[in-house]
């Protein structure tokens, strides 16, 4: 994946091709990059594992495997000037997406089979295993959230493009993909978005270990996180607030929403979860009050007699 995100990037400046409103290797570069993220971190992951390593490799090596058929046919398709997902031009172009659908869906379940092991796994420090297991476990829901995008598109339908026929599923809702879109990601700026959602559930595969990491390294230096209970504390609410905005703007897209154009209703929602996440990270760094020495018979008995 790391050579291949090179190649792509020298494609990027030497191929000047533009499909369906994006240059022609921008799709594999993000793939790739995408994907030496994903596949580092599950590795790091099947460290961890105390039971059921055999499983995980097994696991693990599925990842590999649907992972590199998935940026072949991306690469194939990048070569031939043609569209690698949702593209049921031709009978081998619809044999290839329906490809890319089975090797996803048998990546999306080895990864779950990791993320049972996981689960199942005893983890010495508690802040590390909410890390773990709630960054997976979003994530995984993140990568559910891309079977949305296959479903039949009634916005490209409805807009009669000259490819309608020719393709099923889509990126964008409410409006044809194509069309005006944000720089670097490419996601919509007339409509919603199931690439957003996708993107933000599935890296936080790596930003929620990657913030424990953050709090131990900031450790020296600030007290309150010298304290593993708050680190965890914190833990939970970073999880929390990740899934809820991951249900926020999945939210927002399936309404046809940009994501950079929120209307008064999402505004809102982000205001409550934001009051929520800052009141949960003030509670989590308050101090917690020493327990009270438990009595002993012979205090109860002085204070008895007296």
């Amino acid at each position: 994946m790391a050579a291949l995100a090179v190649v792509s990037a020298v494609g990027l400046v030497v191929d000047g091709r533009v499909l369906v409103g994006a240059p022609i290797w921008a799709k594999p570069f993000k793939f790739s990059v995408s994907f030496v993220a994903y596949c580092l971190t599950l590795a790091w992951m099947l460290t961890l594992l105390t039971r059921g390593q055999r499983i995980g490799r097994w696991a693990g090596h599925a990842v590999v495997l649907t992972s590199l058929v998935e940026m072949v046919i991306i690469t194939v398709q990048v070569v031939r000037g043609k569209r690698s997902h949702f593209n049921t031009a031709t009978t081998f172009d619809a044999t290839l997406w329906q490809a890319m659908g089975m090797t996803i869906i048998v990546l999306w379940v080895a990864t779950l089979v990791i993320a049972v092991l996981l689960v199942r796994t005893r983890i010495a420090d508690r802040a590390t295993a909410l890390a773990v297991r709630g960054g997976l476990l979003i994530a995984m829901a993140g990568a559910a959230l891309g079977f949305l995008m296959t479903l039949p598109s009634r916005s490209r339908q409805a807009a009669g493009g000259l490819d309608a026929a020719d393709t099923m599923g889509a990126h964008s809702v409410g409006v044809p993909d194509g069309g005006p879109s944000m720089p670097l990601t490419g996601w919509s700026t007339t409509g919603g978005d199931l690439r957003a959602p996708h993107f933000v559930g599935m890296h936080a595969l790596q930003l929620i270990p990657l913030l424990l990491i953050a709090l131990v390294l900031l450790a020296p230096r600030f007290a309150p996180l010298r304290d593993p209970g708050v680190r965890l504390r914190l833990l939970r609410v970073a999880v929390g607030g990740y899934a809820a905005l991951v249900a926020l703007i999945t939210w927002q897209a399936l309404r046809g929403q940009p994501l950079i154009h929120p209307d008064a209703i999402t505004l809102a929602t982000a205001g409550a979860i934001l009051a929520a996440v800052a009141y949960g990270t003030w509670r989590a760094l308050r101090p917690t009050a020493p327990a009270r020495p438990p009595r002993t018979a012979s205090s109860a008995d002085k204070e008895s007699v007296a």
